[in-house]
């Protein structure tokens, strides 16, 4: 079967999307729970079984209860600072008092990662850490099947009421008396999803028919998540939360009994970070305040204080003996044997720490692997083929699928996979699909394994035939390519270091840097030292595809032949030399590294230096709204004057009232203001302007697909297809413009600059191919990910964004919003990498092809490096912290990879018989 580059590149991805998906499933396992519970359906708890002859059973009764009624508010993204630093003496002036006064517990409880709060929530109710998965499953919560204080409360006859946050309801169905259940994804609502929780109050307090509240308030974390932790809605905000818990404590002090009292909990389910978000391990993400409030705590008799007191009493006689100067043989073994019995308890702790959090299922990431591994194999012996002038090459399907070694390959995984699965001692994700589906997978597994080794025997046998017509071939390694090998497997081995990958964007800032420089010394050298007598210099590296396949496809791959020859080559650099453009070519590089150290300033990242303040959070403080709103305008306008030079004239119009409508939205929600405003007192959720801004995107998009349908189905017209591409990308603009925050639009307005910067002074000049085209795209793809703000930490991810123009959580939409918010740096250049390769006219038809191709390569090289390396560093002390998240984003940015490479195979429709060999 013959396929082109592109669509061998799409089944590729799709079918490492596979691996990617099983090797996850397999990495991110639900936590080990602490019963099997068949307690979970309902039936109540067995005691333990008697004790054997000569053994005492530990079972006594029932403690009798401590307090009477117990009240549990949580409130969302509660930083430790909220309370206990100068906003909370400020704002919770009750609260603070009350901890002052010496009638409660408070400390700063410290959350593990995934700091989101469906985890949070299973840990403050079961006493264990959540596995990281949950952090994905956070968005649809299943029931909670663990050991549980709401479980063990509802078994004891409590009756348990609940408002707020209805992850409640989904991890505990069927345990609440009463219950009003909100959205906790809907993040512009600041008010209403805590009034509907207080509504209740009044009434429930008065009321004696409950043992047990809780209330769940999310308006702090929806603050948090659109305007950030320094917004002055914070304060109002908490002052709100301190009345209510007056409230509630005056009522409890109000109704206590002599011999039993109440007790209120007070508690975050996490923090937040200096940009509002969560989910990762800073220290405003994972502090938070937990305070225990009853009068029964007014006397401080604490035995655990009393037993660290006799511990320290026991230290403090050791170090006295080594003070004096006794330094005895019996000194010195007693040190020995203590700081032997530290480092063993030190051990066993952090072993059976590890064993509760989760249990890796190798099997099933072993499997994802080696489909990962073979992908990529498959792709790097598929170069020569894929890279040649005709782009298409002949998959041999019937020899491997009818050979003995599929077959022999087949029963063996067959055989492995029944031992695996019947001597497992914990659950397989793998072993627990059907057979048909397992057989499916190891169909697959044994099919790519014949298809490496038959392209690697067809390899050796071509090497061995004699050449008739021997080319030689004057490609040479230029800086250029130099520079693409040096960096790439710079980038893959900075992996496997966590400091290298929490501030990844400094190696892509460095290598974008570092092709600027290489790009001015090609443009010198095209300019001043080139001469005509050596045609041969004008273009850097065309051939080193073509140098590595057959003799007779050794030839340039994307511009026509014509332009090889002397005469062509001195007329286009003497007319290069000759342009007006001249110079403005040659300033292009410094002028793109202006505008990325602009964009440096604009959003710190990482772990670091995040921290620091930025260009962005001067933008974003309310005393400078009218510098945010002037610079939004002006980013607007630049975005309009960018796009629309190639878009139809209704195109045109669509885009300038779609960016009006994006300011409308930005204005409407309370972040810029219109000239004629002196204030934004009236800020609404922008619904409407939103709304309006999508039915222009859709309508460019539609307007664009409408061309493309015409030039692949009607008239294979080069110009209508290059429009279509131009307008569908000019709607992810527009959608993009509508996503980013204000600050942001900066690096919309950069993105574009930079990409017609390269393309008129650069690309087309230096007449660069098809791969190191596309590698280009793909580094500036990367580094605009990180100009964004995003990180490889989960806290970076702007969930905001997938709420824009939404009145309630709608899961899909939001999701895809999120993703395209996300990941819009990457996204917008690799689609402008298809408008370019397929608009130059002079360029071979197989140049989308080589694009589609080389950028699946450079997709698949670092997953499958990091997916070996992150399953030997599967123990290392900041697995959770630092690879498990950016391990999620490589997953993700794989099923987008695929998505935009199945794109490329549909504008890629030219035939084999249009290439002229």
């Amino acid at each position: 079967m013959r396929l082109r580059s592109g669509a061998f590149a799409s089944c590729c991805l799709l079918v490492e999307s596979l691996g990617v998906a099983l090797f996850l499933r397999g990495f991110f396992p639900l936590a080990v729970r602490s019963l099997p519970r068949r307690e979970a359906r309902g039936d109540p708890p067995a005691e333990p079984v008697p004790p054997g002859p000569g053994m005492v059973s530990n079972w006594t009764k029932i403690p009798p209860p401590l307090f009477k009624k117990v009240v549990i508010v949580l409130i969302d993204a509660l930083r430790d600072d909220f309370v206990f630093g100068s906003k909370g003496k400020q704002f919770m002036p009750y609260t603070t008092q009350v901890i002052e006064k010496g009638t409660s517990y408070s400390c700063i409880a410290e959350a593990k990662p995934p700091t989101v709060t469906m985890p949070r929530i299973k840990a403050l109710m079961t006493g264990s850490i959540p596995g990281f998965i949950d952090v994905i499953v956070n968005l649809n919560s299943p029931a909670l099947l663990d050991d549980n204080l709401i479980w063990q409360a509802k078994t004891a006859g409590k009756r348990i009421i609940f408002y707020g946050d209805d992850t409640w309801l989904k991890l505990f169905p069927k345990h609440f008396v009463e219950y009003d259940g909100t959205t906790s994804f809907f993040v512009s609502d600041f008010t209403e999803v805590d009034d509907n929780v207080t509504r209740h109050l009044d009434r429930v307090l008065k009321r004696e028919d409950w043992d047990l509240l809780i209330l769940h308030y999310l308006g702090l974390d929806h603050i948090g998540h659109v305007t950030g932790p320094n917004s002055p809605l914070v304060g109002p905000k908490l002052r709100e939360m301190d009345n209510i818990l007056k409230k509630i404590h005056n009522s409890l002090l109000s109704k206590e009994e002599a011999s039993l009292p109440n007790l209120l909990v007070v508690c975050g389910d996490h923090g937040m970070s200096e940009t509002g978000s969560h989910g990762g391990s800073s220290e405003g993400e994972v502090h938070t305040p937990l305070l225990f409030i009853s009068s029964a705590f007014e006397k401080r008799n604490d035995p655990g204080y009393e037993h660290f007191k006799i511990a320290e009493k026991s230290h403090g006689n050791w170090i006295k003996l080594y003070l004096e100067g006794n330094n005895s043989e019996i000194l010195l073994n007693l040190g020995k044997k203590v700081l032997k019995q530290y480092l063993e308890a030190l051990k066993t702790l952090s072993s059976s720490l590890s064993k509760q959090v989760a249990q890796y299922d190798m099997y099933s990431m072993m499997m994802g692997t080696v489909i990962i591994i073979e992908v990529l194999l498959l792709l790097l012996l598929s170069v020569p083929k894929a890279m040649s002038s005709r782009a298409e090459f002949e998959v041999p399907l019937s020899p491997p699928l009818f050979s003995l070694l599929f077959y022999l390959m087949c029963l063996m995984l067959c055989a492995v996979h029944v031992i695996v699965c019947t001597s497992a001692q914990s659950s397989c994700y793998f072993c627990s699909m059907s057979w048909l589906t397992a057989v499916g997978v190891m169909m697959l597994i044994s099919a790519l394994m014949c298809g490496i080794l038959s392209a690697i025997a067809k390899i050796f046998e071509n090497s061995r035939l004699p050449v008739k017509n021997p080319v030689v071939s004057s490609s040479r390694w230029s800086e250029i390519d130099v520079l693409i090998l040096a960096g790439t497997i710079g980038h893959v081995l900075s992996l496997g270091a966590s400091s290298f990958i929490e501030e990844e964007h400094q190696t892509w800032y460095f290598l974008i840097n570092t092709l600027c420089l290489v790009l001015c010394q090609e443009l010198c050298r095209n300019h001043f030292l080139l001469k005509e007598c050596d045609p041969q210099h004008s273009t850097t590296g065309r051939q080193n595809f073509d140098s590595i396949g057959e003799a007779s496809e050794c030839k340039n791959i994307d511009i026509p032949a014509a332009g090889n020859s002397k005469s062509g080559n001195a007329t286009s650099s003497a007319e290069f030399i000759k342009g007006s453009d001249k110079w403005i070519s040659l300033a292009s590089p410094w002028i793109i590294l202006i505008c990325c150290r602009l964009l440096r300033s604009l959003n710190q990242t990482g772990v670091q230096w995040a921290h620091r303040p930025d260009f962005g959070h001067w933008l974003t403080n309310s005393e400078h709204k009218p510098e945010l709103s002037f610079l939004a305008a002006v980013s607007l306008l630049m975005i309009f004057f960018l796009v629309q030079r190639r878009c139809s004239l209704v195109s045109k119009i669509a885009m300038a009232l779609g960016l009006l409508g994006v300011y409308s939205y930005r204005a409407a929600i309370g972040n810029v203001i219109f000239p004629w405003q002196h204030d934004s007192k009236d800020i609404s959720k922008g619904i409407t302007e939103a709304r309006f801004v999508y039915v222009f995107v859709l309508g460019i998009i539609f307007t664009g697909a409408k061309d493309l349908l015409k030039s692949q189905i009607i008239s294979a017209n080069s110009s209508v297809k290059s429009t279509g591409l131009w307008e569908v990308y000019s709607g992810l603009v527009l959608l993009a413009a509508l996503l980013f925050r204000p600050h942001n639009l900066p690096v919309l307005v950069f993105c574009l600059l930079i990409q017609t910067m390269m393309t008129k002074y650069i690309w087309r000049p230096l007449k660069f191919d098809a791969a190191q085209i596309t590698i280009m795209h793909y580094w500036f793809g990367q580094a605009f990910f990180y100009f964004q703000g995003n990180s490889n930490g989960i806290a970076s991810v702007d969930i905001s964004a997938g709420f824009v123009g939404l009145e309630s959580y709608v899961e899909i939409p939001a999701i895809f919003l999120t993703a395209f918010a996300t990941y819009a740096g990457p996204l917008l250049w690799a689609i402008h990498l298809l408008c370019y390769l397929s608009s130059e006219v002079s360029r071979n038809s197989a140049s989308v092809g080589h694009g589609c191709f080389c950028y699946a390569l450079m997709r698949s090289i670092p997953v499958a490096v990091y997916i070996v390396l992150v399953t030997g560093l599967r123990y290392h002390l900041f697995i959770w912290s630092v690879f498990s998240p950016k391990l999620l984003y490589e997953g993700v940015h794989v099923f987008i990879t695929a998505t935009i490479c199945l794109f490329f195979t549909a504008m890629d429709q030219n035939h084999s018989h249009r290439v002229q060999d």
